[in-house]
């Protein structure tokens, strides 16, 4: 994987993403031949019956591996661990974890010798992969990201994988806490005079001289939150129907006009595409959210398609950013 995709969720691309339905809301099934078994239904549709709540799981993305630790579950394999220590640190893996390869292409054999209880997938592991990997082990896949329903799909694969896990009340506990973190972040951007901003967020990554843009634009889970936080978006262009990303440059950003510029970068990826390749460009030293400082990079770590902790985090970042 080069270096200006290390932000992006693994994906085949992104018009064959798979749109396939979210995952049931229904309780687990028990099986009538054991009282100890249960049966979810995952986003493919697909029933799936285990000898119990999951102890052993493996996560082949990262958001299922957040999801897992935060649910008290700490997964015995993930794909890319040294990645996801990187830029996931909302949700510490503890303990001795396998890496089970990278997030698209992940070791079959390797997933096998730990003998898991369950794999947790999404939607973005080419179907070649998730047949394999359902040969060694059960497997549920969660829909990675749906742009018409960003955070009611976080939480439903938060329920889905507590309902495999047994960790129901936990789940419970935790959503509620990320929605009255939206509540509270809200609230203190009201009382700073800042209800209605204006927050353009972005990632990006730069080859040469060229620096690429990438705008999380209506639609992606970033720009729900900032909308629920009170907070107006000012892209207007149109992102993918999966994750809400669009693709600009520079000269895309004089349509902003006077909002925040919001980003994060990571030092793992070897330097920060605005502060250090736009430093001596004149369109971006023209732009009015640069010249009035309100250009916020947002800490490293904050894994901006994860889950309720990922979002929490981002939220106590972004306010803190806004209100210094």
């Amino acid at each position: 994987m080069t270096s200006k995709h290390w932000a992006w969720p693994v994906i085949v691309g992104t018009a064959a993403i798979a749109l396939v339905g979210c995952g049931t809301s229904e309780a687990p099934e028990k099986d009538s031949a054991s009282d100890s078994t249960l049966t979810v239904t995952d986003a493919r549709g697909t029933k799936v019956t285990l000898d119990g709540p999951a102890e052993r799981v493996v996560g082949t993305e990262w958001n299922v591996v957040e999801s897992l630790v935060t649910l008290g579950v700490n997964p015995v394999g993930v794909a890319d661990v040294k990645g996801y220590r990187a830029y996931d640190t909302a949700a510490p893996l503890t303990g001795d974890v396998k890496d089970i390869g990278t997030r698209g292409e992940p070791s079959v054999d390797t997933v096998a010798a730990l003998k898991p209880d369950l794999v947790v997938a999404t939607d973005d592991l080419p179907d070649s992969a998730i047949k394999q990997l359902s040969k060694v082990a059960p497997l549920i896949v969660v829909r990675a990201a749906d742009a018409g329903r960003q955070i009611d799909r976080m939480t439903d694969n938060v329920n889905l994988i507590a309902r495999a896990t047994g960790t129901e009340d936990k789940a419970k506990a935790e959503i509620a806490a990320f929605r009255e973190k939206i509540a509270d972040g809200r609230k203190e951007l009201a009382a700073a005079g800042l209800a209605g901003e204006k927050v353009a967020f972005a990632d990006g990554w730069q080859e040469g001289s060229q620096v690429s843009v990438r705008p999380f634009v209506k639609g992606s889970l970033i720009t729900d939150i900032n909308t629920e936080l009170g907070l107006v978006s000012p892209w207007t262009m149109k992102g993918d129907k999966g994750y809400g990303l669009a693709a600009t440059d520079v000269e895309g950003l004089t349509k902003i006009g006077d909002a925040h510029f919001a980003y994060i970068t990571n030092t793992a990826d070897n330097g920060d595409p605005f502060a250090d390749g736009l430093k001596d460009n004149a369109v971006w030293k023209s732009l009015p959210f640069v010249k009035e400082d309100n250009v916020h990079r947002l800490p490293d770590g904050i894994w901006m398609f994860g889950g309720t902790a990922s979002m929490t985090q981002y939220i106590d970042a972004l306010v803190d950013a806004l209100t210094k």
